[in-house]
C-alpha cells in the first residue's frame, strides 16, 4: 500500500473503542503521530457482549493489514433467516458480500474486538493512555492546534482533536454545546451466551424470530455455544441504576413470559443462559448539525450512533477513520480536510442511521394484525427490497487508499 507522509501533525485521539484505535493506525499510515486517551483505567477487554462487523467494514480494516476474522475468533455469517411468531420461515438476506478473498461478515466479541485493535495499534508503536477521561479543550491561537485538559488535571498538546468516544461522546457537547442529545429507540437490548444441547450449529447462518411480544436472535458456533439478544419494547427509557437492579434471573423469568406462545427453542436458550444478561436501552443520533469546529472533529457513534438492527456501527466508524485520515493526508489545512471528510459521509451515515431505526420498528409490533400483516408482507418485501441488489449501497463501499482526495 502507498502511503504519502507530508503532514508531520499530531493527533489527540478521545475513545479507545473501535473507532479510535482503527483512527489511529490510519492516522499513522497518512503520515500523521497519534495517540490514544481512553477514560477508564484498563482497557475494556470484557466489555459488552457481540456485534456484526459487515464486508464493507472488513473491507476497510483490511486495507489497513488487519485481520479481524482471523484474530478475533469471528463467527461468518453471510445469511440472516427470518421467522415468525409461528415458526413459518418469512425468507432470507445476504449479511453483506462476500470480498475477493472469499471473507463474509463476521460476528465478534466486542471485548476481543477491541483488544485485537489495541493490540494491533501498540504494535505499531501507537501509545494508549488510560485513565484519562476528557475534561476540555482549548484552541490555541487562530488554527494553531489544541490543549486537552483531563480530570486527573493533566494536559496535553496536539494540532488537531479526534473525538471517537462513543454515543455519550465528551467531545460533541464541547464542541458544541447545542448538538443533540442520543435518541432513545424505544427498545431495550438483552444478551447472552448459552448451550442447548438439542440445538445444532448454524454454519454462516444467523437466525431472527419475530415473536408476538418481542424479536429474538441467535447463532450456534461449532463449539455448541449459541449466542443470543432480544429486542423487547420499551416507551420509558429505564435508566442505567434501573437496569442494574435487575437481576439476570429476573430478566430469565420476564423473557420467558414474553417468549410464551413462540417457539420453544427461544425458552430453551434463555433457559440455559451461563453468566449474566446483558441490558441497555438502544439509542441513535439521526444527525448532528456539527462534526467539527476549529481543530476537533468527531467520528463513528460520537456523530452519527446508529442503532444495531442493521448491523454496522463497528463499519461506520472505520470507514470514518479512514475516510478522514486520507482527507487530511491530501488536504493540508486542516479545517478544509475536516469539511471534505464530513461532506464525503454525512449522506451516507445519516441514511444508514434511518434504515437502521425503520428495521428498528418492526421488531416488536404488539397489535395482533399488525403482526399479521407484517408476516404477510415480509416474504415479498424480503425478495424484492432486501437483496443483494437492494443492498449493493450498504456493502459494496469501498475506499481506495491510493486515490488522491479532492478537497
Amino acid at each position: 500500500m502507498k502511503g504519502t507522509p507530508t503532514n508531520k501533525k499530531r493527533a489527540l485521539i478521545v475513545g479507545s473503542g473501535i473507532g479510535g484505535p482503527v483512527a489511529a493506525m490510519a492516522l499513522q499510515r497518512a503520515g500523521i503521530e497519534a495517540v490514544v486517551y481512553e477514560a477508564y483505567d484498563a482497557p475494556a477487554d470484557y466489555a459488552g457482549l457481540f456485534l456484526n462487523i459487515a464486508s464493507n467494514g472488513l473491507d476497510v480494516l483490511r486495507t489497513l493489514d488487519i485481520d479481524v476474522p482471523a484474530r478475533a475468533d469471528g463467527f461468518p455469517v453471510s445469511r440472516m433467516v427470518m421467522y415468525s411468531g409461528t415458526g413459518k420461515c418469512l425468507g432470507e438476506v445476504a449479511n453483506g458480500i462476500r470480498l475477493p478473498d472469499n471473507t463474509v461478515s463476521v460476528i465478534v466479541k466486542r471485548g476481543l474486538l477491541q483488544r485485537v485493535l489495541r493490540e494491533e495499534a501498540e504494535s505499531r508503536g501507537i501509545r494508549t493512555e488510560y485513565g484519562k477521561r476528557l475534561d476540555s479543550y482549548e484552541i490555541i491561537g487562530n488554527g494553531g492546534g489544541v490543549i486537552a485538559r483531563f480530570e486527573d488535571g493533566s494536559e496535553v498538546e496536539g494540532d488537531l482533536l479526534v473525538g471517537a468516544d462513543g454515543v455519550r461522546s465528551r467531545v460533541r457537547r464541547l464542541l458544541n454545546p447545542d448538538s443533540p442529545r442520543p435518541s432513545y429507540t424505544g427498545l431495550l437490548s438483552l444478551g447472552g451466551y448459552a448451550r442447548g444441547p438439542r440445538i445444532t450449529p448454524t454454519p454462516e447462518t444467523q437466525h431472527f424470530i419475530f415473536g408476538s411480544r418481542a424479536f429474538f436472535g441467535y447463532l450456534v458456533r461449532e463449539t455448541g455455544e449459541i449466542w443470543w439478544f432480544a429486542n423487547v419494547a420499551r416507551p420509558d427509557k429505564p435508566s442505567r441504576k434501573e437496569l442494574s437492579r435487575v437481576s439476570s434471573a429476573q430478566w430469565k423469568r420476564r423473557l420467558l413470559e414474553l417468549f410464551s406462545g413462540d417457539p420453544d427453542l427461544i425458552g430453551e436458550i434463555v433457559e440455559s443462559t451461563r453468566g449474566e444478561i446483558g441490558a441497555y436501552p438502544i439509542h441513535d443520533i439521526p444527525t448532528a448539525p456539527a462534526w467539527h469546529k476549529g481543530p476537533a472533529v468527531l467520528i463513528g457513534d460520537a456523530v452519527h450512533a446508529t442503532s444495531p438492527n442493521s448491523g454496522q456501527g463497528a463499519s461506520m466508524a472505520v470507514e470514518d477513520a479512514i475516510v478522514l485520515a486520507k482527507c487530511l493526508r491530501d488536504v493540508l489545512d486542516t479545517e478544509r480536510a475536516f469539511l471534505t471528510y464530513e461532506r464525503s459521509r454525512r449522506e451516507r451515515v445519516e441514511k444508514v442511521v434511518a434504515y437502521s431505526r425503520r428495521i428498528g420498528q418492526s421488531k416488536a409490533v404488539s397489535n395482533p394484525v399488525a403482526r399479521w400483516i407484517r408476516d404477510q408482507i415480509m416474504p415479498f418485501a424480503l425478495k424484492h427490497f432486501a437483496n443483494t441488489g437492494s443492498h449493493a449501497w450498504l456493502y459494496t463501499y469501498h475506499v481506495d487508499w491510493d486515490e488522491k482526495v479532492a478537497a
